[in-house]
């Protein structure tokens, strides 16, 4: 097995010049950066960082940030990250994966965020991102956050200035008017889709909310968010016909809570559909570590406004996010009884901003075993039937129900197959991640703070039956790695990122053994 890298900012690098995979495949996403200008060392927490008055506050920020408080990143938080980044992994990932949110919080009065100032954050983040991996011809793929658009969908032509060295030209007049666009980052056999994730989420009430209207009888299609997910699957179908596998990544993750309900049964529908094309989905906005499932019987009854199986929030200080998912995963039955055609993965990964929690950064590893002799797909047929994939047909006959919008969904082809990337340990299947961490951002003068290894999804931090000695982690790593507890250090012992093998880790955290429950909780919030 040949493994390679990409980050999750997420950064993909590629072999400069080439666009194709290095001898380890790795990449990395990048995840709510939230540069602060206006960051001053030993501001006070209270006025954001901003100012060192009042004398009397204790509650300060240091060079590197404040962890676990509302400040956001310092400049010299950045330039760390970067520079880190340059220093560990340019020379072996893929692509990098950038999910948003690239400018401060809009959250202190007396200096309220400006368009101009959000505009200069991109720039300047832009100018670091060229400096490191544009001139290596590292495909970089950033995507719109919350906090990177104006009131939240002045999607201007701002942006398409300012990321046109990431946007490919076919899709530039697409991203002027949507602000997501799709892009060859191996061209001709592994693609990323960065959407637009403001169109979807449900804090934003200027948009319709992918609200369904019958086509056949000249319903107005204009929504912004229907339009996407028009055109997502316009991308998928396209992709999939020439045997291009498919990162998925936006700001927002699709979740109840997070999503509007229309919004979210087609976004389920489209990757549930195209299971054999999307190779992994990753998001941030969150600020926390985790992951869930999109489940195809979330389609019989979908979640209407009002309810979340999920507890997407935002500062999860009672830790309920964790409590709801570790419930969900406790409702799965054996392994055995799953059809894996029902599920897709999502990846929401920590954020570089040390607020409310510490700093992050995520590295995952993908199978490039026989890439260079790859030769044209033979796509198989969809050979089951649609069942689980529709609201209930007894459901939908019942009077309250039968004109709501679930029950007047079409039906689509289902693409699926046990052999996909997605299913089974193979060419360009995700192999897992490795954590890195700033747990302390205090400094004594030394030098910056260190990154450490918070945790990896391996089974181990070297795999033997790898080619070339392939590690998930820096050498210089390992050896540091011989006194820490490794059942910490390697706490799922994961075989790979297939969904099969996510399954299994819900189960298990599901089940009543502590300890594991304990780990998921832990690193969920850096604990």
């Amino acid at each position: 097995m040949k493994p390679a890298l990409f980050s999750v900012l997420l950064l993909h690098l590629a072999e400069a010049a080439f666009g194709l995979p290095t001898q380890e495949t790795f990449s990395v996403p990048v995840q709510d950066l939230h540069p602060d200008p206006h960051y001053r060392n030993n501001g006070t927490i209270a006025s954001a960082c901003h100012r060192k008055k009042p004398k009397s506050d204790p509650e300060r920020g240091g060079v590197y940030g404040a962890p676990r408080s509302d400040c956001d990143s310092s400049l010299a938080l950045i330039d760390h990250v970067m520079n880190w980044l340059e220093k560990e992994w340019v020379d072996e990932i893929d692509f990098v994966l950038w999910t948003g949110d690239s400018a401060r919080h809009d959250n202190d009065r007396i200096v309220p965020r400006t368009p101009s100032e959000i505009y200069e954050l991109n720039r300047l983040l832009v100018s670091k991102m060229e400096k490191i991996f544009g001139k290596r011809g590292i495909p970089v793929v950033p995507s719109l956050g919350n906090n990177d658009i104006w009131r939240p969908n002045a999607i201007t032509q701002e942006f398409s200035s300012i990321w046109r060295p990431y946007i490919p030209f076919p899709s530039y007049q697409v991203f002027a008017r949507g602000g997501y666009f799709s892009k060859e980052i191996i061209p001709g056999r592994l693609a990323a889709i960065s959407l637009n994730t403001m169109y979807f989420y449900d804090s934003n009430k200027a948009v319709g909310g992918c609200e369904w209207v019958n086509r056949d009888q000249g319903g107005n299609q204009a929504d912004p968010g229907n339009l996407e997910l028009d055109w997502l699957e316009v991308q998928l179908d396209d992709f999939r016909s020439r045997g291009i596998k498919v990162w998925i990544s936006g700001h927002v993750p699709p979740s109840p809570g997070n999503y509007f309900p229309e919004c979210l049964w087609r976004y389920t529908a489209i990757v549930l559909r195209y299971q054999d094309t999307v190779v992994g989905q990753v998001f941030g906005h969150m600020n926390v570590d985790f992951f869930f499932y999109l489940d195809a019987h979330d389609l019989r009854a979908p979640v209407t406004e009002g309810e979340s199986t999920v507890g997407m929030l935002k500062k999860d200080k009672d830790k309920k996010l964790h409590r709801d998912l570790v419930s969900d995963f406790a409702e799965l039955p054996k392994l055995r009884k799953l059809d894996m055609d029902d599920f897709s993965i999502v990846n929401v990964a920590p954020a570089i901003v040390p607020n409310p929690y510490m700093p992050g950064i995520r590295v995952w590893g993908y199978n490039v075993t026989g890439w260079e002799n790859q030769t044209a797909v033979t796509l198989k047929n969809p050979d089951r039937e649609h069942r689980h994939r529709h609201p209930d047909k007894e459901r939908c006959k019942r009077a309250e129900d039968k004109k709501k919008w679930w029950c007047k969904m079409p039906k689509r082809e289902w693409y699926s197959d046990a052999d996909a990337p997605s299913r089974k340990n193979g060419l360009w299947s995700p192999l897992g991640y490795a954590q890195f961490w700033l747990p302390d951002l205090r400094v004594d003068g030394t030098g910056p703070p260190e990154w450490e290894l918070e945790y990896a999804t391996y089974q181990n931090v070297h795999d033997p039956r790898a080619q070339d000695g392939w590690r998930p982690i820096p050498a210089r790593m390992v050896s540091e790695l011989k006194n820490k507890d490794m059942n910490k250090v390697l706490p799922y012992g994961m075989e790979d990122g297939t969904i099969g093998s996510w399954m299994k880790l819900a189960r298990r955290i599901g089940q009543k053994k502590r300890t594991l429950r304990e780990d998921f909780r832990r690193l969920m919030y850096m604990e």
